[in-house]
């Protein structure tokens, strides 16, 4: 049976980058958010970064502290030949999330689609035991998933669909939620994937505030891109 490491790495040899049906161009909503939450020399990690071009841009706009983490080496590759020298300004990290334990804490914490892979509560459990080691407190937490009524698989693996009610009770209190919206993505072949993108504050203190009100009271925008 193949394993994940081989399966991902088989998606990024079989395709090229821009028709990988989680191609973006321009990802918008992580630019808008990385951009409000973290400062130039900020700790910035991108979880699942594979070969996303978030890394370009935000080299172009100079941040100066970027790690990228991948279980699939060949799609870090592709970035840092796509980048050249600029590649020496980047950390690179290929290891699978649920095994990793970080050396060093981050300001921002990004990950767009990867936390919905993780179909088990060990892997879930494990997954946010690395979470709580390398995000800072007050730190930010950026974290994408297919929304509730998006697709029930990604390339060809089961995903677990989320909202933000139901993302914060998965991350549990030491996560406040600040904002959550959701994005109709436009895959290369012409499909839309609905996307829940929800912005989270890691805090100290285990009792959530009673001032601040569950964006999900209200109905999130849609982002079309």
């Amino acid at each position: 049976m193949k394993t994940l490491k081989q399966h991902w790495l088989d998606r990024y040899q079989g395709a090229a980058t821009e028709k990988l049906s989680w191609f973006q161009s321009q990802p918008q909503p992580s630019l808008n958010w990385i951009r409000a939450n973290a400062t130039l020399n900020s700790a910035v990690i991108d979880i699942g970064a594979g070969a996303s071009v978030l890394v370009d841009h935000l080299l172009e706009e100079n941040y100066t502290d970027i790690s990228l983490l991948d279980l699939a080496g060949a799609a870090l590759q592709i970035s840092r030949q796509r980048l050249g020298l600029k590649a020496e300004r980047v950390i690179w990290l290929t290891a699978d999330i649920t095994q990793w334990q970080p050396s060093r804490t981050y300001s921002l914490w990004h990950d767009r689609a990867v936390f919905h892979f993780l179909t088990s509560v060990e892997d879930r459990e494990a997954y946010k035991r690395a979470l709580l080691a390398g995000l800072e407190i007050g730190g930010t937490l950026i974290m994408a998933t297919f929304a509730l009524g998006g697709p029930q698989k990604c390339s060809g693996l089961p995903i677990v669909q989320y909202d933000a009610e139901k993302l914060q009770a998965e991350l549990g209190d030491q996560f406040e939620l600040l904002e959550s919206l959701q994005e109709q993505h436009p895959t290369p072949t012409g499909n839309s994937q609905l996307f829940n993108w929800c912005l989270f504050r890691r805090i100290y203190s285990r009792v959530k505030s009673p001032n601040r009100a569950c964006p999900t009271d209200k109905p999130m925008p849609i982002l079309h891109i």
